[in-house]
């Protein structure tokens, strides 16, 4: 057993120990897929000796966007969402970077998929996370045979358990083809984003990045990239971008709470620019995680301190 699953997890509405926090196989959201969830950061500063929730706030209303989509009306003031996180936390005694996953699920054992007069739980747990991707080098991505699903279909803005078949499909398929990470088209033969990140291109100085028409999820690390390059005097413009755009870019790279921000190398084994990390990215991504340890007093508000 990894050190961790006995850590404290929230679960049935008290704490008890991750490896002890478990459901019953009929429960409804593992048969149909009825749960949505969250992914958020904390980061620990070894020369402060605190560790820093990320844009905590921020997840707890994403988090209640996604029930209003998805009828789970999650309901739980911030101010007892951040009490439980930073208690769970503290009392699992977390001095290394983690990654946490909220979600709430419909709980019931009963059939019948639907979403109405089903009881909703929320469960919230930590592990260990350094990097999902590695950001040490550039990636090699593939546009991927597998379209993103569409609003009307499974709304990626509702981050619902059931949608990842779809990203599960895409990334076995870049996997297996020799490729890290997978890039969505969307219905419309536009990209939309990778199996769970955010993407970006630079061209010409200005960042430029599908807009949320485009089957996206309304990324939080999405939205502080575009803060921070604001910040910086970068431009980024949300639009439709063609397929063939990205291989003449000048650099791409992806965003998410697990990826952070990766660089990529090559699209469909096209080369991005010169292969190698460009220099707005590398700004953007220095800058980024300077602010997650807590290193930039501009962006303390958007961190919560767990001691």
């Amino acid at each position: 057993m990894q050190d961790f699953e006995s850590k404290p997890a929230w679960f049935d509405g008290k704490f008890v120990a991750l490896k002890d926090a478990n459901l019953n196989i009929r429960t409804h959201a593992l048969q149909y897929g009825t749960a949505y969830f969250g992914g958020m950061r904390a980061y620990y500063n070894e020369g402060k000796k605190n560790l820093y929730l990320l844009r905590l706030e921020d997840h707890h209303a994403r988090l209640a966007q996604s029930g209003r989509i998805l009828r789970m009306h999650w309901n739980m003031p911030f101010s007892e969402f951040r009490d439980i996180t930073v208690k769970l936390l503290k009392d699992g005694g977390w001095r290394e970077n983690c990654y946490l996953r909220p979600f709430i699920y419909k709980s019931e054992l009963s059939l019948s998929p639907r979403l109405h007069n089903v009881e909703d739980k929320f469960a919230l747990y930590a592990i260990p996370l350094n990097d999902y991707l590695d950001t040490t080098r550039g990636m090699r991505a593939a546009v991927s045979s597998w379209t993103r699903l569409s609003d009307n279909q499974i709304p990626a803005r509702a981050k619902a358990t059931g949608g990842y078949i779809n990203s599960a499909l895409a990334k076995s398929e870049a996997l297996e083809n020799g490729f890290d990470e997978a890039i969505f088209l969307d219905h419309r033969g536009f990209v939309s984003e990778g199996s769970a990140e955010n993407i970006f291109l630079v061209r010409g100085g200005k960042l430029i990045t599908p807009g949320t028409s485009s089957s996206i999820l309304e990324g939080i690390t999405r939205r502080t990239v575009i803060e921070i390059a604001a910040d910086l005097g970068i431009e980024t413009i949300e639009r439709d971008i063609s397929r063939t755009e990205l291989y003449v870019a000048d650099e791409v790279f992806f965003t998410g709470t697990g990826a952070q921000i990766a660089w990529i190398e090559s699209i469909d084994r096209r080369e991005i620019g010169e292969g190698k990390i460009g220099p707005i990215t590398e700004k953007l991504r220095s800058t980024f995680f300077a602010y997650a340890s807590g290193e930039l007093p501009q962006y303390m508000k958007w961190l919560t301190p767990v001691y």
